[in-house]
């Protein structure tokens, strides 16, 4: 994230209403403020990017600036209640306020989102892909690092949580140095095939692991094997994957509707024993990447002595599609997703009231809970 950029560009990106009052408090004499920032939904504190800015636009104006938070980062807040106190002079605070509630709401709903995934899947691996889905780099960098944020979080109750980032500039809050990833449905349709994909990012990359991506030309199940079958030295020291990414416009080869069924009835029966929404039914036994499909594969790696070949499962995996995948014990050993991003824009709209002028406390009517925990 550019904060030199963004510092330069304060008069452009922020609201007007906030420049103006930054020239009358010049003319009528500044005061001593505290700012509350709270949100209306709760959600996982990850603002350490917004306070890092704060620290660099202090340092640019050699003015002093402070902040406080109730909270330790990757703590759950509740809705209103403040999650940061940010005290200083109103004539250098008040142009700041469009900038840096940019880089607090969204970052804390992703947080909580990806929290709730890892605990949702707790044995299921997590790889960070939203990036093709933000609107630039910096909401990139945001949103991997409130997916680092929720993962350490769920972490602390056993969960695998987040292992990395499909773009190398965020690998960082992972503790990598690249991003993970290994080939586009491009390279499939480039090749010709399935194998002949895999051939030649096995010629390419001869060290890495091999990822299958079998859905192409629709055989997940007879390329899956055939690639296993051709590579299985590699499937001994584990180092063959399948992924599984059949869009939603169809089931994965072998399966349908009723056969679904049948596979959940199987190996997982408890999850078609009780009513289920018509949403999780879809995750459940719909087309696409459903618990079913994610069974069937398993077990047709299983019956050609594949046990070793570890699942990968993409493709809208948001909070309710793992949810899904929990009450059928889905058998995933990694999950792909950018869909942590926040699904409802509105819920991240962080609020900066000013809750203390000078030494008084003052607030608009109906934010007086906001005078609360103000010490």
């Amino acid at each position: 994230m550019d904060f030199k950029e963004d510092f330069e560009k304060i008069n452009s990106q922020t609201d007007n209403y906030f420049l103006k009052t930054k020239k009358i408090i010049s003319k009528f004499g500044d005061k001593q403020v505290t700012y509350a920032i709270f949100l209306r939904r709760p959600g996982i504190l990850a603002i350490k990017m917004a306070m890092d800015w704060i620290k660099f636009v202090a340092s640019k104006r050699k003015i002093k600036i402070i902040l406080k938070s109730p909270y330790k980062e990757g703590d759950w807040f509740g809705a209103g209640e403040p999650i940061l106190y940010i005290t200083g002079s109103m004539k250098n605070l008040v142009d700041l306020e469009t900038l840096y509630l940019q880089k607090i709401g969204p970052s804390c709903i992703a947080a909580a989102n990806a929290y709730q995934m890892c605990i949702d899947l707790p044995k299921s691996s997590f790889i960070a892909m939203e990036a093709r889905h933000c609107a630039g780099t910096d909401m990139s960098n945001m949103m991997s690092y409130a997916a680092s944020v929720g993962s350490k979080s769920a972490k602390k109750k056993k969960a695998k949580g987040f292992i990395g980032t499909s773009v190398s500039e965020t690998s960082k809050y992972f503790n990598l140095n690249s991003g993970l990833g290994t080939m586009p449905h491009a390279l499939v349709g480039y090749a010709g095939s399935t194998m002949e994909a895999v051939r030649m990012f096995h010629a390419t990359f001869p060290k890495e692991n091999i990822v299958i991506l079998p859905d192409y030309f629709g055989k997940e199940i007879s390329d899956s094997i055939a690639v296993c079958k051709e590579y299985g030295q590699l499937v001994k020291k584990n180092k063959v994957l399948v992924r599984l990414d059949t869009p939603s416009g169809r089931y994965i080869e072998g399966l349908d509707l009723a056969k679904s069924y049948n596979i959940l009835e199987e190996f997982s029966p408890q999850s078609i024993s009780e009513y289920r929404s018509e949403e999780e039914l879809k995750h459940l036994v719909g087309p696409g990447v459903s618990a079913a499909a994610i069974w069937y594969l398993r077990s047709k790696l299983n019956d050609e002595g594949f046990n070793k070949v570890k699942i990968i499962a993409s493709s809208g995996f948001t909070n309710n599609k793992c949810k899904a995948m929990a009450l059928a014990i889905s058998p995933i050993d990694v999950v792909g997703t950018g869909s942590f991003l926040p699904e409802k824009w509105s819920e991240t709209y962080a609020t900066a009231d000013i809750i203390k002028y000078g030494n008084e406390k003052r607030v608009k009517v109906s934010r007086e809970y906001l005078l609360k925990k103000l010490k």
